[in-house]
């Protein structure tokens, strides 16, 4: 569309950023922020010991939710009972057989964090880096690796906005701003304080389920974060490390006064270097936390170590 202006015309020519902050080598942005005393504030966080997982489950008979383009995982059987009783299966000493599998994924087509380096603008990546280094065969500059090799452990909060709004999930296209955010943090007794993991429900993935596939994907726009500088600005101030949502972009799909397509993307990850996690299930979680009030938690991620990587799937696992 002619009339849709490029990303930096949208951002402007000196958006916030956080490039050189922490040297020219960086490629794990904002996580650095998660130094030993904001491992020990999510520590003192734990209260009752109950452990909640956020994977949504890989090879659902529902079908897995992707990015429109991207497949859900496709797996095969190896070795089952039928390979051994035909005599096609290897044979080990004492007798012993096993079932093995394997699988052809998307990366990013699960529940996952992004590398650094997966979006851009104007030929340049996280921290300055040309493009140029994701050709090749992989990701020679801000890949996932970094990012897994260090792994995410701080306090997460959960703002449960599709709770906030009274709907079991919100409408395609609905967005909030951060101000909204910190509005419904306030209603459940939680303050979103610097350095914190933020995770944000919108119950899309429970409307994922519940719906059909054709009825999920027409029109694809998601619920989400809509862009503006003070949004981007707020993020920045608050030293936010990690985005985590249970969305497949994080952000309303496309920017609904300019349409741009995913502008947090370029304005939050490749700017400020901020994680960011998608298609995480927050429901179990935000049924946890409704039920005794606390909203905040350890929260804990590990990304495969996957050389090159453009991202990762990814089962965080928190501690409340």
């Amino acid at each position: 569309m002619a009339d849709v202006p490029s990303m930096r015309e949208l951002l402007g020519d000196h958006p916030p950023q956080n490039w050189g902050k922490w040297g020219d080598d960086d490629e794990v942005g904002s996580l650095n922020y998660l130094d030993a005393a904001q491992v020990l504030r999510g520590v003192a966080s734990v209260k009752s010991g109950q452990v909640v997982t956020l994977q949504c489950p890989m090879g659902h008979p529902h079908g897995d939710p992707v990015f429109p383009g991207r497949e859900g995982i496709k797996r095969e059987m190896v070795w089952d009972h039928d390979v051994f009783e035909s005599g096609q299966g290897p044979s080990f000493p004492g007798g012993i057989r096993a079932t093995d599998d394997k699988a052809e994924i998307f990366l990013q087509g699960s529940s996952q964090y992004d590398a650094l380096g997966h979006a851009w603008y104007d030929d340049t990546l996280w921290n300055g880096r040309h493009a140029d280094t994701t050709n090749g065969g992989g990701m020679s500059w801000a890949s996932i690796l970094p990012i897994a090799e260090r792994g995410i452990v701080g306090r997460g909060v959960l703002v449960d906005m599709a709770r906030h709004r009274g709907k079991d999930w919100l409408d395609k296209g609905e967005t909030f701003t951060h101000t909204d955010l910190e509005d419904a943090a306030a209603a459940q007794g939680v303050t979103i304080e610097d350095r914190d993991i933020l995770l944000v429900r919108t119950g899309f993935l429970k409307y994922f389920y519940a719906t059909p596939a054709d009825e999920f994907y027409e029109g694809f726009i998601e619920p989400g974060l809509t862009y503006s500088r003070e949004l981007v600005e707020w993020f920045q101030n608050k030293e936010i490390p990690n985005l985590v949502t249970d969305t497949i972009a994080n952000e309303v799909t496309a920017d609904p006064e300019s349409g741009v397509l995913l502008p947090l993307h370029a304005s939050l990850l490749r700017n400020l270097g901020i994680s960011l996690a998608e298609i995480i299930w927050l429901d179990d979680l935000a049924d946890a936390c409704a039920a005794d009030g606390r909203w905040d938690f350890l929260y804990t991620a590990a990304p495969l170590k996957i050389h090159e990587a453009t991202g990762s799937p990814v089962n965080p696992v928190v501690i409340r």
